[in-house]
């Protein structure tokens, strides 16, 4: 996984810039039209982007080791403000809220970046580890907008080459539902390449491909499946996005194996 936060930070911009010309080009309709997000509309996914990118700024004082970490309470009040906002309200501020974010964390030195150190959802992260968690939000919400538009729309791929290893390490295990009836598939994945073994039963879990089916058993004897797919369309099943409509044609394999790892990922 790449080391070097700066790198992460310019992808970020780069998220932020493609969304900004996105909603520049919306419609007011389209603003209030419904989102990829089953409860969210287009203007509630940008309001949940913007109050988060307020609530990282909140947060970067801790993990520079200068004050005491944001509560709940703390969010609330944010929150509300943001859900109170009108649907124009909510894009329009939102890009300013998230360009604010973004240009803190470019504005910060190589030895502040190197001193963050934050806690979060049972991890110590550093400076890459707490801007991958706002990239992958950044970058899959960014989708649920442009979708509404172009129902062939792609998460940004340089997002997709840094967030790629985010899913076994960190996706799989989280958002992973565990299954009644075990299921073990090879996932090879491309653009970047990977391959994978991912295995779900009592947990989910995803580890490299070791270059041989652990039980030497095909999959129609209740082996190993195989599923190729692009690594964009991986990180969006992880993510819950990879219903049959946003499927690529590129994504070889059973569509009962398929349906099965959708089953595994529900979304949220």
């Amino acid at each position: 996984m790449e080391s070097d936060p700066r790198t992460w930070i310019t992808t970020l911009r780069t998220s932020h810039d493609r969304l900004a010309q996105l909603v520049s080009q919306m419609t007011p309709q389209q603003v209030r039209a419904q989102s990829y997000c089953r409860d969210w509309t287009v203007a509630q996914v940008l309001s949940h982007l913007g109050s988060g990118a307020e609530i990282s700024l909140m947060m970067l004082p801790s993990a520079l080791g200068r004050g005491e970490p944001a509560g709940q309470d703390a969010f609330r009040p944010v929150w509300d403000r943001w859900n109170a906002k009108s649907p124009d309200e909510q894009a329009a501020d939102a890009l300013v809220a998230d360009s604010e974010h973004v240009s803190a964390l470019e504005r910060l030195t190589d030895a502040e970046l190197a001193a963050i150190k934050f806690s979060l959802f049972g991890m110590d992260l550093d400076a890459v580890g707490l801007i991958r968690l706002r990239l992958g939000e950044h970058a899959m919400h960014s989708w649920d907008v442009a979708v509404t538009a172009d129902p062939a729309a792609v998460v940004l791929p340089a997002a997709v080459a840094l967030l790629i290893d985010n899913v076994p390490q960190f996706l799989a295990p989280r958002l992973g539902k565990p299954q009644e009836q075990p299921l073990r598939v090879r996932i090879r994945a491309s653009e970047p390449a990977r391959d994978y073994l991912l295995t779900a039963g009592q947990a989910v879990s995803m580890t490299d491909w070791a270059g041989q089916d652990p039980d030497g058993a095909d999959a129609e004897a209740g082996g190993t499946a195989e599923i190729s797919m692009p690594a964009e369309a991986l990180l969006r099943l992880a993510y819950g996005r990879l219903d049959p409509g946003h499927t690529p044609a590129s994504v070889t394999g059973s569509p009962a194996d398929l349906d099965r790892l959708r089953a595994v990922f529900p979304g949220f």
